[in-house]
């Protein structure tokens, strides 16, 4: 994981005081969420400008290293880039934009009298930016660049959290830091002579539907190429790449692309012989000839509770990791010492399927779209908010809403927020542990994704093509779960073969902790919350609060730990000491 932040001074000639650098460096143990003695840190001064980087790689043998540097200039990437010599493009560009370059990433750049930064298309390596009466600062987390504008003291952003509690992540670019904003998407952030700008390269329109074979294999050719490019740097890795392959779609587009690109890899799959993921996935291995592993689930004594880390505990560390950007109810990924092994997963194949809130749509009637980005979006659970709440809400929806083509408005906010805002934030806790080439977060690849037409990539063709161009031996591989979409209605000829699919039995198995929380869980979370409710009450209603949690088992799990998340924030908890001495949970489990 690497961390940037920049200074510029408003007045160049005054320069950066002695005491911002200070505190700078004082306050990345609280914004690196890893342990002190493992952080490296690099730092280039001239006049009026500062770029710091931190990391936690044990050496400087990823490329490009930590720091760029050339005689009159330094260069920062946090992310990979499909290419690494791209740096050098990205250093000398006159105008720092991302919209050509392929990778994961942002970039963070300094010059005698000059700052920037820039976005990619997701912005899943987000960029920050405030400013204070005599600086602009920009930086890859947002508490970082909180607190070099303030030193150590906290001011929250308690409207913006409004999103938070509905959501459980950022519906803007707002952030829970009172000044600081999330750069949006493809875009870039620039201090010249002490005056910032900010430009942004507009998400691609997509384009029609293919109307004839010939059109449509030559878009998925282009999306094609522009995947191959992401892995081809793998091939000079030194080992395989580790890839966990189920028996699905976007796994599947992944060990096909691999296979295409020819870079060696082995997969592995988590799950029980019989089931449709680890049957699918080694018949896709064997079609491949590649190694497969099978990691079977533990098998424990029966049960009748699971004992759950206190939730002040867990909450700690998913603020202190995503600050407070992801609600503690999502299970983050825990640290460990940073690892260079190359690994891959189908993290955001949606992206090539129109998105997921396009996907869970039955209803694509532009009255049913439109009332999604409200009622399932921005505008959940109204009667909980305050009316100062809602009005943010709905001001925050008026854009998508006035958009002519709801399907695109959803398929953008899939990229803008849901990649965005909680992936960005919700990642950083596997970044620690290394830097996976994720393809479908690419640049290249989701520009050129978005360039396709919604309801053609919503049929599955899309991936479907993809694999059967990369691996025509996955043709008549079946599917785990569901059909494919695109094979619904589709009429099929005598010596056509319709593509088969794989159900799982149903199992009964599907119970968490997390969505039955039980009495002695449920309690935990009621009473923090109701002791902290005059923090929340400027975006929630107390009485409905109260009835929220009414019951001796709280019927809404997902809010509750979304306000405890929240109360937890407001109360100072964090950033500052790690919570001690709490005793885990007992959730009984249903018999």
């Amino acid at each position: 994981m690497r961390v940037y932040l920049g200074l510029a001074a408003k007045d160049p000639q005054a320069g950066i005081p002695d005491a911002v650098l200070h505190t700078v460096r004082g306050a990345i143990d609280a914004a690196f969420p890893v342990p002190p003695e493992v952080i490296r840190a690099r730092e280039w001064h001239r006049p009026g400008v500062s770029l710091f980087a931190w990391t936690n790689e044990p050496d400087d043998s990823r490329r490009p290293e930590l720091l760029f540097t050339e005689p009159d200039r330094v260069t920062g990437i946090n992310g990979h880039l499909a290419e690494p010599r791209e740096v050098e493009r990205l250093a000398h560009a006159p105008e720092l934009r991302t919209d050509a370059v392929g990778g994961c990433f942002s970039v963070f750049r300094a010059a005698p009298g000059e700052l920037s930064a820039a976005t990619a298309i997701n912005r899943v390596c987000p960029v920050f930016h405030a400013e204070t009466p005599d600086l602009h600062v920009v930086g890859s987390r947002a508490l970082l660049v909180h607190l070099a504008c303030g030193g150590d003291r906290v001011e929250w952003d308690v409207p913006a959290l409004q999103t938070m509690v509905r959501q459980g992540f950022f519906l803007s670019d707002e952030t829970p830091y009172a000044g600081v904003s999330a750069l949006p998407p493809s875009s870039a952030i620039t201090v010249r002579g002490g005056r910032r700008t900010v430009t942004s390269v507009p998400l691609p329109a997509a384009g029609p539907a293919p109307a004839s074979g010939r059109r449509r294999r030559a878009l998925v050719g282009e999306l094609a190429e522009a995947l191959l490019a992401t892995v081809a740097p793998l091939r000079e890795a030194g080992e395989p790449v580790n890839l966990a392959l189920t028996g699905g779609r976007d796994t599947r587009v992944l060990a096909a692309l691999l296979h295409a690109a020819k870079v060696p890899f082995r997969a592995t799959t988590n799950g029980l012989d019989d089931h449709p993921d680890v049957v699918l996935a080694r018949r896709i291995a064997h079609e491949l000839g590649v190694g497969h592993t099978v990691i079977p689930p533990a098998r424990a004594e029966k049960k009748d509770a699971v004992l759950v880390e206190h939730p002040l505990a867990r909450t700690y560390e998913t603020l202190r990791t995503c600050e407070g950007m992801t609600s503690a109810y999502e299970s983050i990924v825990t640290y460990l010492p940073y690892s260079a092994k190359p690994t891959m997963s189908g993290q955001s194949g949606e992206t090539l399927r129109a998105g997921s809130l396009l996907l869970l749509q039955s209803d694509l009637s532009d009255k049913a779209l439109r009332k999604r980005i409200d009622t399932t979006f921005f505008a959940k659970d109204v009667a909980l908010f305050t009316d100062e709440a809602n009005e943010h809400a709905r001001a925050l929806a008026a854009p998508w809403q006035e958009r002519p083509d709801a399907m695109e408005a959803l398929d953008h906010m899939y990229v803008w927020y849901k990649v965005g805002r909680w992936q960005a934030s919700a990642r950083a806790g596997s970044l620690r542990r290394g830097d996976p080439v994720r393809p479908f977060l690419d640049n290249r690849v989701v520009r050129a994704a978005l360039a396709l037409d919604q309801s053609w990539r919503l049929s599955e063709e899309v991936i479907h093509e993809l694999i059967v161009t990369f691996a025509p031996r996955l043709r008549h591989v079946p599917i785990e779960g569901k059909p494919w979409r695109f094979t619904e209605g589709r009429k099929y000829y005598p010596w056509q073969r319709r593509p088969g699919f794989l159900t799982a039995p149903k199992t009964g198995g599907g119970w968490s902790w997390r969505t039955s929380p039980g009495e002695a869980l449920s309690a935990v979370l009621r009473d923090h919350v109701l002791a902290h409710l005059d923090l929340l009450a400027p975006i929630v209603r107390p009485d409905e609060v109260r009835r929220l949690f009414a019951d001796p088992v709280v019927k809404k799990p997902g809010t509750a730990w979304h306000l405890y998340t929240v109360a937890t924030m407001l109360s100072g908890a964090y950033p500052g000491k790690e919570p001690e001495g709490l005793e885990p949970i007992r959730v009984p489990i249903p018999s």
